[in-house]
């Protein structure tokens, strides 16, 4: 049974590249950073990430979260009607496609994939696409605690990814206040793709496509599927730096991952508990955005221009800036012995020493700190420093 399980799983992952979704979020990964590396190059003269990181990260992120739920996913034994995986599929590209990933939650499409399934069996409607016919399902009594349960991995999944690789992809964008000066707002939008093994029941998928491997446990046919589930995301942060805004925000979704896979499990005892679980994972993730947004969108800007001292706004990859251990939202107050408060003090100062740069830094905490680096004839000109004027 074993031998045979994993000979079907290994001929199941080469049907992974049949879905439209891993081409359509891998192109539009690309056209991410794209834009982005366009609009940097418009407001600050160059780029801070290489255009094809959020390509390259797509899966390299993820693969690790990706292989847990799988093997959740098998062990737990999450079985979902090919139905729903096929609706799911549809919101879920429909979201990528819209390009505005405040809405890339999993949580939505998979809560919009249910309530999909539920009115069709309410009003009996159906459709036919090509040679497959999705009718509706009584999604209540047949596939809502392992759709609940598999939406809270999900949230953890998702809660772990913007914790740990928010702040780090965030791009800067200048605005101008409402006292008409230049501050630094901080926009991460990234796509995530995570390859999880479905168990999908019956031979619904082998009826239509004889090759798909299947395997048996009983009298029940199942089939292995490497399904393309997408995260989007998309958060700006100005209030607060993106090194302390991300990770907090990370925290409270992969929390509230918990929460909905906890209630989700306790479906076991009445279904509809895990109904309710996807509507408050629903829920729970909107006002975790929402109270984000408005805590962000008031108060003063976390990075704008200081009278003791250059902000750093950005620093750029293999830079003496970065060699230095610059960050963003720190205060270069003096710079080989000479207090500055301009950028063209700063590099004036510079000059006074062209091989030998010596920095007094104020970190976001207020603590002064030395830093020094020798500089080189390749070295960046402006030592691979994005300031606020």
């Amino acid at each position: 049974m074993i031998q045979e399980l994993f000979i079907e799983l290994g001929k199941g992952i080469g049907r992974f590249f049949l879905h439209p979704a891993v081409y359509i979020t891998i192109l539009f990964s690309v056209l991410i950073g794209y834009y982005r590396v366009k609009r940097e190059r418009r407001q600050l003269r160059t780029r801070i990430l290489w255009g094809w990181t959020e390509a390259k990260r797509l899966l390299l992120d993820g693969y690790l979260w990706a292989i847990i739920l799988s093997v959740l996913s098998i062990g737990i034994g999450l079985v979902l009607p090919v139905s729903w995986v096929f609706i799911y599929s549809a919101w879920m590209i429909l979201f990528v496609l819209l390009f505005m990933y405040q809405a890339g939650s999993a949580i939505y499409a998979i809560a919009l994939g249910a309530a999909t399934l539920y009115m069709m069996d309410l009003y009996n409607w159906s459709f036919h696409l090509f040679s497959w016919n999705l009718a509706g399902l009584n999604i209540i009594n047949d596939a809502i605690i392992p759709i609940a349960i598999l939406a809270g991995l999900l949230l953890i999944a998702e809660g772990a990814l913007i914790q740990k690789y928010g702040s780090c992809h965030a791009s800067p964008k200048l605005v101008t206040t409402a006292r008409g000066i230049e501050a630094m707002e901080y926009i991460t939008k990234r796509l995530w793709l995570l390859p999880i093994v479905l168990v999908i029941p019956g031979d619904a998928i082998g009826s239509y496509v004889p090759y798909w491997p299947q395997f048996t446990l009983g009298e029940t046919t199942f089939s292995l599927v490497l399904f393309p589930f997408v995260i989007g995301f998309q958060q700006k942060s100005r209030h607060t730096l993106p090194v302390q805004f991300f990770p907090r925000l990370g925290k409270k979704v992969w929390q509230l991952g918990i929460l909905i896979t906890i209630i989700g499990a306790a479906g076991f005892v009445m279904p509809l508990i895990s109904a309710i679980a996807v509507a408050l994972g629903v829920l729970g993730r909107f006002i975790i955005s929402y109270i984000e947004y408005k805590k962000e969108t008031s108060g003063a800007f976390a990075v704008s221009p200081q009278s003791d001292g250059v902000m750093i706004a950005g620093v750029l990859s293999d830079s003496p800036a970065e060699k230095m251990g610059l960050l963003i939202g720190e205060r270069i107050v003096k710079v080989n012995g000479q207090k500055v408060t301009t950028e063209q003090e700063l590099y004036e100062a510079v000059q006074i020493n062209a091989a030998h740069c010596r920095l007094e830094v104020l970190d976001y905490n207020g603590e002064l700190r030395l830093r020094q680096h020798i500089l080189f004839r390749h070295d960046h000109y402006r030592l691979g420093l994005i300031l606020v004027r």
